[in-house]
């Protein structure tokens, strides 16, 4: 079967959301996931349950902090490291979907450039369906993916000073 990339952005809820529900939906007809997650290192929910879920693998390329300003050098360090990782995972072709979570993110905080990223994604088995999320994507980018989603914010509750919940948004 042949593998495609498909990119969730926008200002909207939902990337993640969505790239963990086609990973759920792979792993139940038998298929491989790895979900790597830039940026992220802090605790989810998620990462109680999918230990526990068949054929599903998440790692995490973040320093335990979402970044509000400025990187340093150890986001960078981590960024890298973890693009390198994918990249072999997704050359091997052992997984049948790998989902780069917030790679959009790091895009846009220049941990790692988009020529990197085209340089892995363009290494990839062609099997592998990968799915890239995060704000911020890259018109370059979209117009590389073969599927590319918009999540629009119309309203969120956030704006009336609702904090993330667990089990909803974290």
């Amino acid at each position: 079967m042949q593998g495609y990339i498909q990119v969730y952005t926008g200002n909207g809820k939902g990337k993640t959301t969505a790239a963990f529900g086609l990973a759920l939906r792979a792993a139940g007809a038998g298929r491989k996931v790895f979900i790597g997650q830039f940026i992220k290192g802090m605790h989810y929910s998620e990462l109680d349950i999918l230990p526990t879920i068949r054929n599903i693998t998440l790692k995490q390329y973040g320093r335990g902090c979402f970044i509000y300003s400025k990187p340093v050098q150890e986001d960078y360090e981590a960024a890298l490291n973890g693009l390198a990782e994918i990249g072999d995972i997704l050359e091997s072709g052992e997984y049948d979907l790998v989902i780069l979570d917030e790679a959009n993110i790091a895009l846009y905080y220049e941990l790692f450039s988009l020529e990197e990223l085209k340089k892995v994604l363009n290494s990839r088995d062609p099997h592998v369906e990968v799915v890239i999320t995060g704000r911020y994507a890259p018109q370059e980018l979209l117009d590389m993916a073969d599927l590319v989603t918009e999540m629009k914010e119309v309203k969120h509750y956030y704006a009336k000073g609702i904090e993330a919940r667990t089990g909803i948004e974290k």
